[in-house]
């Protein structure tokens, strides 16, 4: 939710402070500039959904009130959050750069851009910044499910667009190579996230498969079918008592005789 919150508040906020070269204000053809001032409009009033949707998942608490601290159900494996971790803050780094200084940033894109276009598209790098580094922060696989689709789609539309323009980008330069190693990056994110999360979802299934098999009260390894064990009765017989017993030897003589 909160990349989504970025985008569309950065849109509207980089919209409204570059408002001089929105095609309503340069006096371009009318259907340009109802469509500028529509462009803002619908963004002011999605930025404004999407923050009351934040600000209401943030108010309740996971899980309830009063619940047992949440524990991952799919961490990430240790040898992803080294990458995770340089690819986030890769974003993250260019995205403010460009956001808060788009003269100095801007000149150092593979292409040419201006002052909006340069912070339009820190807002889109922000947002993936902040995505990846709160992914590492959830530490849980199966929280980000969504984001790890949208994340390879997202790099190969990235792809896509680059693919179109690849005639306006300088690729021999440094700023095309570190765009080229930062969209792979991304691309290999999603990727890795998916497979480790699918592999995760099988190992629960398995898990699950095999507790359904096994009969209540049964003992694990013992062949199927067999009964549980029962206790052993003990059939000893009880104890009588010496004073009951009678005493051994002849039986006493008769007096009268």
């Amino acid at each position: 939710m909160l990349p989504l919150v970025i985008v569309l508040a950065g849109l509207f906020a980089v919209s409204l402070l570059n408002g001089g070269s929105l095609q309503a204000a340069e006096g371009g053809p009318l259907f340009l500039a109802l469509f500028s001032l529509g462009w803002v409009a619908v963004l002011g009033l999605l930025a404004l959904g999407a923050l009351g949707c934040l600000v209401a998942q943030y108010r309740r608490p996971a899980g309830g009130t009063g619940a047992a601290p949440r524990h991952p159900v799919a961490p990430l494996p240790g040898w992803s959050k080294p990458p995770l971790a340089v690819v986030g803050s890769g974003w993250l780094g260019i995205g403010a750069g460009l956001l808060a200084f788009p003269g100095f940033w801007g000149a150092l894109l593979p292409w040419t851009v201006n002052r909006a276009d340069a912070q339009g598209l820190g807002v889109w790098a922000l947002a993936l910044g902040v995505g990846v580094l709160g992914a590492l922060a959830e530490d849980d696989l199966t929280r980000i499910r969504p984001a790890l689709r949208a994340v390879p789609l997202i790099a190969l539309a990235m792809v896509l667009v680059l693919a179109v323009h690849h005639r306006s980008v300088d690729w021999t330069s440094g700023p095309g190579a570190s765009l080229a190693a930062l969209v792979t990056g991304l691309f290999t994110t999603g990727a890795s996230g998916h497979w480790l999360l699918s592999r995760a979802d099988r190992r629960s299934a398995a898990a699950a498969e095999a507790a359904a098999a096994t009969p209540t009260g049964s003992v694990p390894g013992a062949p199927a079918g067999s009964a549980p064990p029962t206790p052993v009765e003990s059939e000893a017989a009880p104890e009588v008592p010496l004073a009951a017993v009678p005493p051994a030897g002849p039986p006493p003589a008769d007096d009268d005789g």
